[in-house]
C-alpha cells in the first residue's frame, strides 16, 4: 500500500484550521493544558527489544514517546480512511456516521502529533492491511476492536514514561477518546459489551502494554521498520 498520508488529504478540510501544519510547539503546550491533575495512567516497564533497535529511530526522552504515539495515530489513521473509502457491505447509515466520525477523530490525532513534533517528527510509516476484509462488516469491526483497544492500552503503559506535564496531559486527553471509540466498537460488534473484562482488572482499571509489546502487535500492519531502543524506560 502506498504512503496513506496522500490519499487522505481530502478529508483533512474539516480540521486543517485548528491542526495546521504550521502550528508551532507553543500552541502546543496550550492545548495541553497546564496541569496533570486528575490523570490515572497505568505504569508498566519498557524494554529494549532487538525487533526495534533498526529502521526509523522514535528518538529519546518525550520526544520519543510522542512519536511512538504518532506511529500508532498513523496506522489507525490509515485504517479508517480506507474503512471510509470502501464501506463494507450493507453498512447502515448510523455505522457509516460512527466511522466517519471515527476516522476524522484519528486523522486530527495524526495531524496534532505531526505539527507539534515539527522537525522531530517520523516520516509517513508504510502500512499493510492485505489481512483485512475491508468488504466485511465483521472483519472491519474486529479489526477495529483490536487497533483500539490496543490504543488504549498503549497510551496507559507509556503515561508514566513522560516526563512532561503537559504532554501527559495530552495523553490523557487524548486516550480518553480512543476509549469511546473502542466502547463503541465494541457495542457495534455485540451490544452491552462495552467493557469486559478482557480489558479491566478487578479493579475496574484498564489494562496496558508496554511500547515494545505494542510495536509486536501492530508490526503485522506497519511495514516500515520502527527503531524504539531509544525509547525512555
Amino acid at each position: 500500500m502506498k504512503n496513506f498520508e496522500k490519499d487522505d488529504q481530502e478529508l483533512q478540510v474539516e480540521n486543517e484550521t485548528f491542526f495546521s501544519k504550521s502550528m508551532q510547539r507553543r500552541n502546543f503546550l496550550q492545548y495541553a493544558g497546564a496541569s496533570a491533575a486528575g490523570i490515572a495512567l497505568v505504569a508498566a516497564g519498557c524494554k529494549k527489544d532487538d525487533n526495534f533497535n533498526r529502521g526509523i529511530d522514535l528518538g529519546t526522552g518525550d520526544i520519543g514517546i510522542l512519536n511512538y504515539a504518532y506511529a500508532l495515530e498513523q496506522l489507525e489513521a490509515a485504517f479508517y480512511t480506507q474503512v471510509a473509502l470502501t464501506p463494507y457491505a450493507s453498512i447502515s447509515s448510523t455505522e457509516s456516521a460512527y466511522m466517519t466520525a471515527i476516522r476524522d477523530h484519528e486523522v486530527a490525532h495524526r495531524e496534532f502529533f505531526k505539527a507539534a513534533l515539527g522537525n522531530s517528527a517520523i516520516p509517513g510509516l508504510e502500512v499493510d492491511f492485505s489481512s483485512i476484509n475491508f468488504a466485511s462488516r465483521d472483519s472491519v469491526l474486529a479489526s477495529a476492536k483490536a487497533f483500539e483497544d490496543l490504543g488504549v492500552t498503549a497510551y496507559n503503559g507509556a503515561g508514566y514514561l513522560i516526563k512532561s506535564a503537559d504532554y501527559l496531559t495530552l495523553a490523557g486527553k487524548i486516550v480518553s477518546v480512543e476509549a469511546r471509540h473502542a466502547a463503541l466498537i465494541r457495542d457495534l460488534i455485540t451490544p452491552g459489551t462495552f467493557v469486559g473484562p478482557d480489558v479491566v482488572d478487578a479493579n475496574a482499571v484498564n489494562n496496558s502494554r508496554t511500547p515494545i509489546e505494542v510495536l509486536t502487535m501492530a508490526k503485522k500492519y506497519i511495514v516500515t521498520e520502527i527503531n524504539a531502543s531509544n525509547l525512555p524506560s
